[in-house]
């Protein structure tokens, strides 16, 4: 594994936390104040999740759900695994899933997909921290995200590599393989 200072810091954590309170005035503005069910997708959205959820202004529950589809490697395997999705019913309400990265689209379009035929949403709207709209393999677009990202493989704030680096306060990159 190499080292935590060999990396370059792609959005400071002062960045972040600044974009996350732009998203959330954003929500408060759509939500009106209306009970929302946020879904926190584990591991990786886990910080932003935490970060965003303080800055919203309406009744709010949190749900967990864990999906993989990176395992240990720097790309997807291009399938989703359903690790653990269970969710209470959902049925009328207005839902927010909250992913960590957008990347080839499939973990959104799965998940944006296993809403629509288990519950009858009031609404749906996806939450990424990051989008990367250079390796989409499917025609999805997050309705709020953070910031876009070129086809570096990004660690920090809840991404990792292979369970690493999640613990940076701010989201870096290495131009060379790990």
């Amino acid at each position: 594994m190499n080292k935590i200072e060999n990396l370059k810091i792609l959005y400071s954590e002062e960045q972040i936390q600044s974009r996350i309170t732009e998203i959330a005035k954003e929500l408060n503005l759509f939500y009106q104040g209306e009970e929302v069910v946020a879904i926190c997708v584990l591991k990786g959205a886990v910080m932003f999740a935490a970060e965003l959820v303080k800055h919203l202004e309406m009744p709010l529950k949190m749900e967990f759900i864990r999906l993989s589809s990176y395992g240990s490697s720097t790309s997807t395997s291009g399938k989703v695994n359903a690790v653990d999705i269970k969710l209470p019913d959902l049925n009328g309400k207005n839902v927010l899933i909250i992913e960590d990265i957008v990347d080839t689209g499939l973990t959104a379009k799965f998940l944006i997909e296993f809403m629509g035929v288990n519950f009858n949403l009031k609404s749906l709207k996806f939450c990424s921290l990051l989008d990367k709209k250079l390796t989409r393999k499917v025609d999805i677009e997050p309705d709020y995200y953070g910031f876009e990202v070129g086809d570096q493989f990004v660690v920090g704030f809840g991404l990792d590599y292979d369970g690493y680096y999640r613990n940076l306060k701010y989201i870096a990159y290495k131009s060379t393989q790990y």
